[in-house]
């Protein structure tokens, strides 16, 4: 058995013992919750390890440069006078009083050419709703006068208070239901989330939407239903298949010019399920300031050499001399967003289940790892969304960015990588077109 004890936590903190080289030892402070990896500490002793040595002793690599998760503590005030090292993918000293909710375990990254720095864990808009009959407790369908039932503005304004104080602070929404929803969530808090938003009806992966007209009716009701002057980032829904021509990216750029300089769009991104569009698009259009697409756990860069990490890399024969598209993200400074961690929720033993209470150990250390996985994965990436369907999710999330520094536990990664290969060969068939994002 493996056990220490951290210095400067409330007396009730637990010490868990090790079991089967796959154990967490979870101490309470300030209501968040810090992940300790006790295979590295040793045996049991009657010494106390003070955090900082813990963290300096046991980081390998990264946790020497990161001093915010060393710090603890809840959200810095924005008036603090002393400098503070944010993490994120280039490890640069900033200015933390500017980053909106920051909260000095949470992990920050620059969004591009958009300049804003978004919390590496942020807000998905998509959701299981923790009740039946309604939809088979999904988000989606219509509200009778566009009015949000009380339990689902219950649960979506618990859901965003819980990010906000853990750090997060990017919402990402995409549908009529979901502005609706989450206008009422941040009713009186509209500056506590920067919010990018479409509306997948009336967004230009329809042939009739394809005009400046219609996309500028698309954004008008996505602040009318949000409830909001303006949109942070319009973060436009692409074609599923890429078959959106030039001349329609055009009209998102030209309707984008008329919202920004009428103060309703500060940035313009896209979002797409096609990869050579996607890198097309990002290649030929400087104007577009980030992107959004899916990454998984089996995600691996195109052209890297193979390592541990990336074995099986292959030719996938396509894009411009076959770059990654992550090598066409970095040369034109546009920030990444990524989508669909868990396989449309068919990695999690809980799919198709409405979300009550902490849910399954099993289910939160897969979400969890596979986060951190994909934080792991590429210094283009800023953020990774995940739908969040309780407040217990938003906690097992962050935790994915709170726990980096120390690396992930090779045991771990093994589990990980042994379940995730068991589900992806099992995907759900509406989500069969992931396969096509393994190697990018």
């Amino acid at each position: 058995m493996l056990q220490f004890i951290i210095d400067d936590l409330p007396t009730n903190a637990s010490v868990v013992p090790c079991i089967s080289g796959r154990c967490y030892d979870f101490a309470e402070r300030l209501g968040n919750i810090y992940r300790v990896d006790l295979k590295r500490i040793g045996p049991m002793n009657n010494d106390k390890l003070s955090r900082r040595a813990f963290l300096r002793n046991t980081s390998l690599t990264t946790v020497g440069t990161i001093a915010g998760f060393a710090q603890g503590g809840g959200p810095a005030s924005l008036g603090a006078k002393k400098d503070v090292f944010v993490r994120h993918s280039n490890r640069e000293n900033i200015d933390a009083t500017k980053i909106l909710n920051y909260n000095p375990k949470m992990g920050y990254r620059r969004l591009g050419k958009t300049n804003l720095m978004i919390s590496e864990v942020s807000l998905g808009g998509h959701w299981r709703a923790p009740w039946r009959g309604r939809s088979g407790g999904w988000w989606w369908g219509k509200f009778v006068k566009e009015e949000v039932p009380d339990d689902v503005a219950k649960n979506r304004t618990e859901v965003v208070s819980r990010a906000i104080d853990c750090g997060m602070n990017y919402l990402d929404i995409t549908g009529a239901e979901e502005c609706l929803c989450y206008g009422a969530a941040l009713k009186a808090r509209r500056d506590k989330m920067i919010v990018g938003a479409d509306d997948s009806k009336l967004c230009p992966r329809r042939d009739e939407n394809c005009n400046v007209k219609a996309q500028l009716y698309n954004v008008e009701e996505c602040l009318r239903h949000i409830k909001t002057d303006y949109l942070d980032i319009w973060r436009v829904q692409a074609k599923m298949d890429g078959t959106n021509t030039d001349a329609d990216v055009e009209v998102m750029l030209e309707a984008f010019q008329k919202l920004h300089k009428a103060g309703k769009v500060l940035h313009f991104g896209i979002s797409s399920h096609s990869r050579p569009w996607a890198q097309h698009v990002i290649e030929k259009y400087p104007e577009v300031e980030m992107f959004i697409f899916p990454c998984t756990a089996k995600t691996k860069e195109k052209g890297e050499p193979p390592v541990m990490d990336n074995v099986e890399e292959v030719n996938a024969g396509y894009g411009p001399e076959n770059k990654s598209i992550f090598q066409s993200l970095r040369e034109h400074d546009v920030g990444l967003i990524t989508i669909k961690p868990f396989f449309g929720g068919g990695l999690l033993k809980s799919y198709d289940k409405p979300k009550i209470g902490v849910g399954s150990k099993e289910d939160n250390d897969l979400a969890r790892l596979t986060l951190q996985c994909i934080l792991n994965l590429n210094d283009a990436i800023t953020s990774v969304i995940p739908g969040l369907s309780t407040i217990y999710e938003v906690d097992n999330a962050v935790r994915a960015s709170y726990t980096r520094p120390l690396a992930m536990m090779a045991a771990d990664r093994d589990w990980l990588m042994e379940v995730t290969e068991q589900r992806w060969a099992k995907l759900p068939g509406e989500y069969t077109w992931l396969q096509e994002w393994e190697i990018v």
